[in-house]
């Protein structure tokens, strides 16, 4: 897979050459950001902290929510890799503090150690002093204590001329279970499917930024078809992982959808088909998956009314049911319920919706039967769905704040307040 990396120097997104000379400033990294997000984790590094000459911590946090991040650069200690775990980075990247007594202490899982080599030698110190040590021999001493390494072949480091796959099976062998990423030098899309055939992810930067290729292309080159015009199949689902329905992709509409942020398929009537441009059932891409055997993809969106199917329900299968249909329906009645009505009071007057929500959180932790438990969940989420469509907030919304809360390595203690 393709790990696009945002290098970070006194605010703004940077591409070094061998690491010293800045070759690019691609300006603000929000926005980069959150296009690279759409197929997966992204590697955002603090050069400044890591060379020791400032900081972009507050710059970093702004990234968070943008993407999954993986964040490295200058975390030397175990309390800040934890403050950055808390924080919501999905991995922390450690450098020189990779050792035993440190990483012992962080959840294995989510802990990628960086060794940078020179021709084979481990470096350090911004790659300037070697180590006299093999990247086969730091792995070795390290695997049981994370969940992945980034190795970075200095030499090739922003120069564009390919990466050393002739060690790289080697070291994928050296990693044991954890996973290894490949950065220096990885420049066609050809690199990063050699890469994932080998069993390593490919880190890239330098040819993103200058257009050698994209996150299309990446993209594209993981992926096979069994089918005779080389579709891809696409499945559809929205930010709950409800499916939408069934879609095809190829190149075109693939590139499409990553520049854009849209939903955009290939029609096999149509060609390029660019979802709710004519009936404004518009979608906004969050996500694209490749597929366990990289032949079929997955597109989260996030989709408007009145849905995906040509026949204006939800989903190709007919209407959603459960928790999406009620939330649906409560924020419907919101916009359409008459004056005086018990919705439209609910709305209307936030006193007798607090009551109610105290009224129902009550019953439920006083029912004693699996009957009873579902009877007065359903009344307090109903009555939850009520306040949340009050403040525009959809289910999406909430499962992405429990998505950050689980990455959380520090727990509260759990008191009565």
């Amino acid at each position: 897979m393709i790990v696009p990396s945002i290098d970070l120097q006194g605010g703004s997104t940077v591409q070094l050459v061998g690491g010293e000379k800045k070759a690019l400033d691609a300006g603000d990294p929000r926005p980069i950001a959150s296009k690279f997000g759409r197929v997966g984790e992204i590697a955002v590094v603090d050069l400044d902290a890591a060379l020791g000459t400032g900081s972009n911590a507050a710059l970093i946090r702004e990234l968070l929510p943008l993407a999954r991040c993986r964040v490295g650069g200058g975390i030397r200690d175990v309390r800040t890799a934890i403050d950055w775990l808390d924080a919501g980075a999905v991995k922390v990247v450690l450098g020189t503090a990779a050792k035993p007594e440190i990483l012992r202490e962080l959840p294995k899982e989510r802990v990628i150690a960086a060794l940078d080599a020179k021709h084979g030698e481990v470096v350090t110190h911004g790659w300037v002093q070697g180590t006299g040590r093999g990247i086969a021999e730091r792995m070795l001493e390290l695997r049981d204590y994370v969940g992945g390494f980034l190795v970075t072949f200095v030499e090739r480091e922003g120069r564009m001329q390919g990466t050393n796959m002739g060690e790289v099976a080697e070291l994928v062998r050296a990693a044991g279970g954890a996973r290894l990423t490949i950065a220096g030098g990885v420049t066609t899309p050809n690199d990063v499917a050699e890469l994932h055939r080998i069993g390593a992810d490919a880190q890239v930067g330098m040819a993103l930024y200058t257009g050698r290729f994209d996150l299309a292309d990446a993209t594209a080159a993981l992926l096979t078809s069994d089918r005779p015009d080389g579709l891809w199949p696409t499945v559809v689902v929205d930010e709950l992982g409800v499916a939408l329905g069934l879609a095809y992709s190829d190149k075109e509409s693939l590139k499409t959808a990553l520049a854009r942020g849209v939903g955009a398929y290939h029609s096999r009537k149509r060609g390029l088909w660019v979802k709710g441009e004519s009936s404004g059932a518009t979608q906004v891409l969050l996500a694209v998956d490749v597929d366990c055997d990289a032949d079929a993809l997955r597109f989260t969106v996030k989709q408007a009314p009145p849905g995906f199917c040509h026949r204006e329900t939800a989903t190709c299968w007919g209407d959603a049911t459960g928790i999406d249909a009620t939330a649906r329906l409560v924020a419907q009645r919101m916009k359409d319920a008459p004056a005086g009505s018990y919705t439209k009071r609910l709305f209307d007057e936030p006193d007798l919706l607090a009551a109610k929500l105290v009224e129902e959180a009550g019953e439920l932790s006083a029912a004693r039967t699996p009957s009873e438990v579902a009877h007065e969940a359903a009344d307090l989420l109903y009555f939850t769905l009520v306040a949340m469509a009050r403040q525009g907030v959809s289910l999406g919304d909430v499962a992405r704040v429990l998505d950050k809360r689980a990455l959380k390595v520090t727990r509260r203690p759990g008191n009565k307040k």
